[in-house]
C-alpha cells in the first residue's frame, strides 16, 4: 500500500472504470439511434402502405430497407370507374412517392436496396409510366399543359430545370406535373405529380383523349342509300341461295330484315374512333363507348387499319387525326406522314380540269385556252352555198327539159357531197379542238387545295339536296369517315382515288388517263378534295404549336420515371 492510502487496484477503480463507460456511450447512442430512426421508418412505411424489408447495423449506425420497383398504368376508365376517377385512399408522404397520389395498375419489376442513417433519408423509389398513358390520364381527368413548359423540354431535353411544369391544374393556378430531380432515374426523364380531388372536371361520359366523334350522315341521305345498297344485298342473297321449300324462304327473309335493320340502326348512330401511334385501334357506336368499353371491336375496322401494301390506313388515319384537331385539341399520337402533308401543300389540280369536270365555271378562271367563234365563217358558208344555189337554178331555167332534169340532179348530188363533207370537217375540226383543249386544261394554272375544295363542295351541294348550305369543308368530312367506317368498297375507292392524285402530283402533273379517270369518277374526286384540304388546314396550322411540342417529347421518351 502506498503512502497515500491508495493502491493500484483504487487507481485502475476511480480511473479505468469511467473510460471504459464512456467508450461504451457512443455504442450505445448509435444503438439508442439507430432504433428510433428504425422506428420512425417503420412508422412511415405503414402510413404510406408499403411493404418493405428492413435491416438496421446498430455499431455503424447504418438502416437498410428494400422497397419494391414497380411499372403502373392507368385503370380502365370505364371497366374501373371508382379507380380511374377517384384518388387514392393512402397516398404515400416519402419523397418520391407523389405517383401514390393515383390509383394504379401495378407491376413489381424489382427491389430498389437503400442505405440510410435517418429517416428522412428514405426515398421511394419512382415507378416507370409510358409517358403518353401518364399525359392522357391526367388530359382526361382535366389538367391543362404548359406550353412554356413543354416548348423547353423538347429544346433542352433531359438539362430542363428541375420544377418546371408541364401541366397545371385545370385553373392554370397550380403545378400538376413538373420536372423532378434525375435522382436514380438511370438516364429516364424525372417527372412529379401532384393532383388535387376537386380539380377533377372530367368524368367517363367525356370523350377522352386520342378519340374522335364521326357524326351520321343526314337523314334523306341514310334513306335513301342504304335502303338501296341493303335491297341489292338481299336481291344477291335471296337469288343466289334460293330456298327449296316456303318455310326456309321465310326464315332467310326475317334474318336478311334484322341484318338490314342492324346496319340501318349503326348507320344512324354517331361513331368513336380511337386513334394510335399506328392508325386506328377501336371504333365503338356511341352509346357503347360512353358505357363501356368491352366491345373493343364491336364494329369492323380492318379495312381502315394501316397494313403493309395498302394505303386506306394511312389515308383514314391522316384524315381522321385531322379532322379531330381543333383549337382546344392538345394531344394526338399518330403523325401524318411527311410525304402527305407535302403532297396536300403542292397546287397539283390545274383549273382547266375543274372546267372540263363542270365543277367550275369557265368564266371565274383565267384564260388558259383560245377562245373559237364560227358564226361569221359559217354565215359567209351559208351565203355563199345560197347564191350558189340560185345561180345553178337559174342557169337550170334556160334549158330543156330532159337537161333541166339531169342538172338538177346533178346539182343535188354535189349539194348533198358538200353538205357531208362540211359536216365531216366541223367533227375533224371539233375534235381537234377538244383535243387542244384538252392538253390546254392540263397544262392550265394549277390551284391550291383549298380553292379547288371549296368549288368540290359547291358542286356536290349541287348535286346532293342532302347536303344543305350550311355544311363546311370539316362538317362533310365527318360524314365521309362515318361512311369509311362502315363501308369498305366505297373506302378501297376513295383511298384509290387519293393514291391517283398523289401520284401525278409527285411524277409531273397530270395526264389525260388521270383526267379520264375523274371523268368517270367526279364525285369521288370531290369527296378527295375536301380530305385533302384538311389535312393540309390541320398540317399547317399546328406547325410550332403546343400540340407539336408535345407530341414530339412522347416521342423523345417513350418511358419515363414518375416519383
Amino acid at each position: 500500500m502506498s503512502d497515500d492510502g491508495h493502491s493500484p487496484t483504487d487507481i485502475i477503480t476511480y480511473i479505468g472504470v469511467p473510460l471504459a463507460v464512456l467508450g461504451v456511450l457512443p455504442i450505445l447512442y448509435n444503438t439508442a439511434a439507430t432504433l428510433a430512426a428504425l422506428s420512425k421508418i417503420k412508422r412511415m412505411l405503414k402510413h404510406s402502405k408499403l411493404t418493405a424489408l428492413t435491416r438496421s447495423d446498430v455499431v455503424n449506425r447504418i438502416i437498410e430497407v428494400e422497397l419494391p420497383r414497380y411499372a403502373v398504368t392507368p385503370w380502365d376508365r370505364f371497366s374501373n370507374r371508382s379507380e380511374y376517377w377517384t384518388l387514392s385512399r393512402h397516398p404515400s408522404n416519402i419523397p418520391g412517392g407523389s405517383w401514390t397520389t393515383f390509383n394504379w395498375r401495378i407491376n413489381v419489376i424489382g427491389l430498389s436496396t437503400q442505405r440510410v442513417e435517418y429517416a428522412d433519408q428514405l426515398r421511394q423509389p419512382q415507378v416507370e409510366v409510358a409517358f403518353d398513358e401518364l399525359i392522357a390520364y391526367l388530359l382526361d381527368l382535366g389538367a391543362v399543359p404548359d406550353p412554356h413548359g413543354w416548348r423547353l423540354l423538347r429544346s433542352t431535353g433531359l438539362w430542363t430545370p428541375v420544377g418546371c411544369s408541364l401541366m397545371l391544374s385545370p385553373d392554370g393556378k397550380e403545378n400538376a406535373l413538373t420536372i423532378a430531380p434525375l435522382d436514380s432515374s438511370d438516364g429516364h426523364l424525372s417527372l412529379a405529380v401532384n393532383w388535387s380531388g376537386e380539380w377533377t372536371t372530367r368524368d367517363y361520359s367525356h370523350l377522352p383523349p386520342y378519340w374522335v366523334l364521326l357524326p351520321p350522315p343526314p337523314l334523306d341521305e341514310r334513306n335513301g342509300d342504304g335502303q338501296a345498297e341493303s335491297s341489292s344485298i338481299k336481291d344477291d342473297t335471296v337469288t343466289s341461295e334460293p330456298a327449296p321449300e316456303g318455310e326456309t324462304s321465310s326464315v332467310q327473309k326475317k334474318s336478311l330484315d334484322s341484318a338490314q335493320q342492324a346496319g340501318e340502326a349503326i348507320s344512324r348512330e354517331p361513331i368513336t374512333c380511337q386513334i394510335s401511334e399506328d392508325g386506328i385501334t377501336t371504333a365503338l357506336r356511341q352509346e357503347d363507348q360512353l358505357q363501356s368499353s368491352l366491345q373493343l371491336d364491336s364494329l369492323y375496322i380492318d379495312h381502315v387499319r394501316i397494313r403493309a401494301g395498302r394505303s386506306d390506313g394511312v389515308w383514314f388515319a391522316s384524315a381522321i387525326t385531322a379532322y379531330g384537331t381543333t383549337s382546344q385539341t392538345i394531344l394526338w399520337s399518330y403523325k401524318i406522314p411527311e410525304s402527305i402533308v407535302s403532297f396536300t401543300r403542292k397546287d397539283s389540280v390545274p383549273c382547266g380540269v375543274l372546267v372540263l369536270l363542270n365543277m367550275v365555271d369557265e368564266s371565274i378562271t383565267p384564260e388558259w385556252t383560245a377562245k373559237h367563234d364560227d358564226r361569221a365563217a359559217s354565215l359567209d358558208a351559208f351565203t355563199r352555198r345560197v347564191q350558189e344555189q340560185r345561180h345553178a337554178i337559174a342557169a337550170e331555167a334556160c334549158m330543156a327539159p330532159a337537161q333541166r332534169t339531169q342538172a338538177a340532179m346533178d346539182r343535188q348530188r354535189k349539194e348533198n357531197q358538200q353538205r357531208l363533207q362540211e359536216m365531216r370537217d366541223k367533227m375533224r375540226l371539233d375534235a381537234q379542238r377538244k383535243e387542244t383543249r384538252t392538253i390546254d386544261a392540263l397544262q392550265s394554272p394549277k390551284w391550291s387545295t383549298e380553292v379547288v375544295a371549296s368549288h368540290g363542295l359547291a358542286w356536290l351541294k349541287s348535286k346532293d339536296k342532302t347536303l344543305n348550305g350550311s355544311m363546311t369543308v370539316k362538317d362533310v368530312v365527318g360524314v365521309l369517315l362515318h361512311r369509311m367506317v362502315l363501308d369498305g368498297q366505297f373506302t378501297s375507292s376513295l383511298c384509290r382515288m387519293l393514291d391517283q392524285w398523289k401520284a401525278w402530283a409527285e411524277n409531273g402533273g397530270m395526264r389525260k388517263s388521270d383526267l379520264a379517270a375523274l371523268e368517270e369518277e367526279t364525285t369521288l374526286f370531290a369527296y378527295a378534295t375536301l380530305l385533302v384540304a384538311m389535312i393540309k388546314d390541320t398540317a399547317s396550322g399546328t406547325e410550332g404549336s403546343l400540340s407539336m411540342d408535345l407530341q414530339e417529347c412522347l416521342r423523345m421518351w417513350r418511358q419515363v420515371r414518375l416519383g
